[in-house]
């Protein structure tokens, strides 16, 4: 169940930084501040915002947004040891903003595994697209 919650807290935490500085944000910022309600929810929304800030006025908003990656999913995964309640409402939340459907129990768990064997080869993604361009060879005599 620990590592379930913790999956779940890394899925939340990429919703959350993917949806800073776009047009879902503030929906976002809401349904995330709603799951740390109890407490600290006035100091989470102005970090929500700063943070949000970062993101738009960066040069570089991928960057910024996989560094508070990791923050916001230790302090997701904080908040689902003290509330494991919270489990179902951030399901939804990343449910909604992409992630599986929020009654799937994988629902926050990405998992990939690819493997090539005999001199094969693989291309994979996850969250993106992929272009792959070969260069083919002409045959003998051609």
């Amino acid at each position: 169940m620990h590592d379930e919650l913790t999956a779940l807290a890394q899925a939340g935490a990429a919703a959350l930084v993917a949806a800073m500085a776009t047009d879902t944000w503030q929906e976002t910022r809401g349904a995330m501040a709603g799951l740390f309600r109890r407490g600290r929810r006035a100091a989470l929304e102005a970090q929500l915002d700063g943070n949000a800030e970062l993101v738009r006025d960066s040069p570089s908003p991928d960057d910024v947004r996989r560094a508070l990656l990791g923050y916001w999913a230790q302090e997701l995964a904080a908040l689902l040891r003290q509330d494991p309640a919270g489990r179902d409402e951030l399901a939804r939340l990343v449910a909604s903003l992409g992630g599986l459907p929020a009654d799937d129990p994988r629902a926050g768990v990405v998992r990939q595994t690819n493997t090539a064997r005999d001199s094969a080869t693989v291309f994979a993604v996850q969250g993106g697209s992929q272009h792959i361009h070969e260069r083919q060879e002409r045959a003998a005599g051609s």
